[in-house]
């Protein structure tokens, strides 16, 4: 990640906070998601509702009507967990400056901020362990869990990267 792109990031997420969803979002929320993904989605911060329903209609905006990688797009990030701003302020700018750094300090078994930090950098398998025990069909999950993936091989994955970077 260049540090053009780790400054965009974190500029993306001050402009989230506060952001909460309109009637017509929690219609769209309501309207496509079963019960279950509703409870996951519903469980994200508003930061990660608001993310994933930007995502969502970025490619509706594009002329997606793939059903399967619109519900992608409303789950890929429901395994995130409750992590604070300053976890992903600290995730992003380690990610960029010293990837090396991050993965030792990252531990899915540990406390506090380590324990975010990991949740941040698996978050993509952990979102697709999490819509697959909610029934969501297998080509979802898998578009979840490959959505952080740089070789996005696949055109629907490509479609739900370019999407997901440019929110």
């Amino acid at each position: 990640m260049s540090l053009a792109r780790a400054a965009y990031r974190i500029r993306q997420l001050f402009a989230s906070l506060g952001a909460g969803l309109g009637s017509e979002e929690r219609r769209i929320v309501g309207a496509r998601l079963s019960r279950e993904q509703r409870r996951l989605f519903y469980a994200m911060t508003s930061r990660d509702q608001r993310h994933c329903l930007d995502v969502f209609h970025a490619l509706r905006r594009k002329g997606c009507e793939d059903e399967e990688v619109l519900l992608a797009a409303l789950l890929h990030d429901i395994g995130k967990g409750p992590v604070r701003l300053w976890h992903r302020v600290a995730y992003v700018l380690l990610r960029t400056i010293w990837p090396r750094l991050l993965v030792r300090l990252a531990q899915p078994e540990g406390r506090g901020w380590r324990r975010a930090i990991a949740s941040l950098e698996d978050h993509a398998g952990r979102s697709a362990a999490l819509a697959e025990a909610a029934g969501t069909p297998a080509t979802v999950v898998e578009l979840i869990r490959c959505h952080q993936r740089a070789d996005a091989g696949d055109d629907r994955l490509a479609l739900l990267r370019a999407a997901d970077d440019s929110c």
